[in-house]
């Protein structure tokens, strides 16, 4: 059980990393949707939603890739280095080949030219850094982690209040003072990637350090042997994108234009509520990733695995279930303008397909331990055209409804794949009558809640604590045995 001691530790931490600046970046959603009108938020949501999809063809796999080799190489320098060298080439000729071409880039994508140059340096600065923080990850680092990262969305978020809030007060009360000469008035979409912008800048100059003292040896042989392995997963993050982010495109398009970015803003802002469950999933997956990995030759990994993926469902059921009794709490907290409220109805929908997605992960061990990455590609193109096609066939007669569907049935159908091939190929001894169990009580408690009570604390909240109860009975003796064995 010292094991996963130190595994919570990690992901505690990495919980931390990965929360605490999603909870600060999560305060700019009242803040955005107080100031930006809906459209202008679904505006800003859909250049997210491609910044996204470039983010992973950036990244081309290499991450996953650095983690393999790294643990499992006789020589780390080389696969750190070699990396390093990749990405700084790739990133280099990503970011010459858009300023190039941005103005077709922006006709084909429909971002306004002023953005998309933000985009590109933007991009280009976030590319830089992923094998520094995959380095700090493998290296069992997750306090230098977390620092930077939290510093990261500290300033992201400090420049947002200054840009959008304070800004606007100081030059409407002394027009001609210092910082009149930077204000100009409807910028706030501008003003809100400049921050983003000069704080990945700062993350870059942090995370130099393994630049700096890297020699620089690229090795062919292992580059292509890491590009074999990398690739499927470029096609698993590039599907897994287009089921995580390409709703809010396809909602621009095919919805009608006098709509279209005000619907795409509603169901933006309803979407993010989902955060709480999509931070614990992130954050168990960075913790668990490299224990997948540095574990996998050790005797019986898979009974290790069984475990983990029982404890990920026991707390994504109360998560699951929390979020969706006090949703309408929480929209008061972070949606605070009822014009965005009209998209409440995706909230458990979006929450679940969170969930399962989660759950995908941590089944997805088999294919990495395995090095059978083409089926994480294979399923999750599956899960790709599932969204594409129910997102064309539906959006017209059901606008956002039709997407948080589509995001639901893509990782349901991607967690199931996963784990029948699993079954097949790297046989795991899941206990799974008791994730049925967890899994079906906590959608049933949460349906009961949301869409029969209408949300109702009264009926919500005993809901939630019966819950609790089933899970305390039924975990306590093997949560004690995590948490308080020396």
């Amino acid at each position: 059980m010292n094991l996963f001691k130190k595994l919570f530790k990690q992901t505690a931490i990495y919980g931390l990393a990965t929360v605490l600046p999603r909870m600060l970046s999560f305060l700019l959603l009242p803040f955005h949707t107080d100031i930006l009108a809906t459209g202008d938020y679904g505006q800003l949501s859909v250049i997210y939603a491609w910044f996204a999809i470039f983010n992973v063809f950036l990244a081309y796999g290499m991450e996953t890739a650095f983690f393999r080799f790294y643990n499992g190489s006789d020589n780390r320098r080389k696969v750190v280095s070699t990396s390093l060298i990749s990405i700084m080439v790739s990133t280099m000729v990503f970011m010459a080949l858009a300023l190039l071409l941005q103005n077709s880039i922006s006709e084909a994508s429909g971002i306004n030219p002023q953005y998309l140059r933000f985009a590109i340096f933007i991009l280009t600065l976030d590319a830089l850094v992923i094998i520094p923080f995959a380095w700090l990850r493998a290296n069992e680092k997750p306090m230098r982690y977390a620092v930077v990262k939290i510093l990261n969305v500290a300033i992201n978020l400090g420049l947002n209040v200054f840009f959008l809030y304070s800004l606007p007060k100081m030059v409407s009360s002394d027009p001609e003072g210092l910082f009149s000469a930077i204000y100009k008035p409807d910028f706030q979409i501008s003003y809100i990637f400049i921050a983003n912008l000069i704080a990945s800048g700062i993350t870059l100059l942090l995370m130099l350090k393994l630049y700096l003292r890297s020699k620089f040896v690229f090795d062919v042989t292992l580059w292509k042997k890491m590009m074999k392995y990398a690739l499927p997963v470029l096609v698993a993050g590039v599907a897994f994108t287009v089921n995580e982010v390409f709703d809010r495109i396809l909602l621009e398009k095919l919805l009608p234009e006098n709509v279209a970015d005000s619907e795409v803003g509603m169901y933006s802002a309803c979407y993010k509520l989902a955060l709480f469950m999509t931070l614990f999933a992130t954050a168990f997956r960075l913790g668990i990733e490299p224990f997948f990995f540095s574990h996998s030759n050790t005797e019986n990994p898979q009974k290790a695995y069984a475990q983990i993926t029982n404890y990920f469902v026991v707390l994504g059921s109360i998560i699951l279930l929390g979020v969706v009794v006090f949703a309408d709490v929480l929209k008061i907290l972070f949606v605070r303008d009822p014009k965005y409220w009209e998209a409440m109805n995706i909230v458990p929908i979006i929450i679940l397909a969170s969930f399962f997605l989660g759950i995908y992960h941590n089944l997805s061990v088999w294919y990495k331990v395995t090095d059978r990455t083409k089926f994480g590609a294979y399923i999750s193109l599956i899960g790709a055209v599932l969204t594409i096609i129910i997102n064309l066939v539906f959006i017209p007669h059901f606008g956002y409804m039709a997407s948080a569907v589509a995001t639901l049935s893509a990782y349901g159908c991607m967690m199931m794949l996963s784990f029948f091939f699993g079954k097949m190929y790297y046989p795991i001894p899941y206990n799974f009558r008791k994730i049925t169990f967890y899994l079906l009580v906590s959608v049933v408690f949460s349906g009961l809640s949301f869409y029969v009570f209408d949300r109702n604390l009264f009926i919500g909240i005993p809901l939630l604590i019966l819950f609790l109860g089933m899970v305390y009975k039924l975990e306590n003796q093997n949560l004690r045995k995590i948490f308080l064995k020396k």
